[in-house]
């Protein structure tokens, strides 16, 4: 695809754009941007910060991608913004830079960000992830692969979402929710595996089957965290990819889960 930049475009000295980037009227683009190939920023788009982006993403109008961090700890620099390849940003989306310039917000490959859709300082999004409209993370935020999140859900500060999940619209994340599991509500709680998910995923019925059995011992044994660790461990499909997957998310949850 051919550059095209538009004559009312901002594009600050310093800015790096690959000559097959686009930009539309009015966008603005910061000095210390970097821009991949056959990426298009819409009219009224911004990019800024120290910012990186990947090959074909795409930023709609009004979305302010790098922009400084609200962690009132903030005290200057050029903290930075990872981006990688074949994300959307839709209108309105916010995006913002670490606080400090030790830490970093990173964003992975193959991302949907709807309209609105917000991502705090030093949060880590994975691969193939979904944030529905309104959807929140707030700082430090770590969000694993081919995770949907509904519409007006907001997550804590420093929760993690396992890889697969699936966040209700509206709920209220305060913990940590394990891998292939439906959170909902507020608070949210965790009330299902996620079973279309994991088979539009590829994952087999032993998987669901296995997933589903994590789920009983986890929320329906009546056992606590540490007991319902125990006895997973001692299954005899305890290492099994999907078992194990879970155990370690739990292990080194820092929150509690949901």
């Amino acid at each position: 695809m051919a550059a095209f930049i538009h004559p009312t475009a901002i594009i600050e000295k310093g800015a790096q754009l690959d000559t097959s980037v686009s930009v539309g009227p009015y966008a603005y683009i910061g000095p210390k941007v970097r821009i991949g190939p056959s990426t298009v920023v819409h009219h009224h788009a911004t990019v800024e910060g120290n910012s990186s982006l990947g090959r074909e993403c795409e930023i709609f109008p009004y979305a302010l991608i790098g922009g400084k961090s609200q962690d009132l700890k903030f005290a200057g620099g050029h903290p930075p913004l990872k981006i990688g390849d074949r994300n959307i940003f839709r209108e309105f989306c916010t995006v913002h830079a670490a606080t400090t310039e030790a830490g970093c917000t990173i964003v992975g490959h193959d991302n949907f960000f709807l309209a609105y859709a917000h991502i705090a300082h030093e949060c880590t999004v994975g691969n193939h992830v979904v944030m529905s409209n309104n959807a929140t993370l707030a700082g430090h935020v770590e969000i694993e692969d081919h995770v949907i999140i509904g519409g007006l859900t907001a997550i804590h500060q420093f929760s993690r979402i396992g890889r697969h999940a699936f966040l209700g619209g509206c709920a209220k994340v305060v913990q940590d929710v394990p891998p292939f599991m439906i959170a909902d509500g507020n608070p949210a709680k965790v009330r299902a595996v996620n079973k279309i998910g994991m088979e539009r995923n590829g994952y087999s019925e032993e998987d669901v089957r296995q997933a589903r059995s994590v789920f009983k011992w986890l929320y329906r044994s009546g056992l606590n965290r540490t007991q319902a660790l125990q006895k997973l461990s001692s299954e005899e499909e305890a290492d099994s990819a999907i078992v194990k997957k879970i155990i370690e998310f739990i292990q080194t949850s820092q929150r509690g889960l949901a």
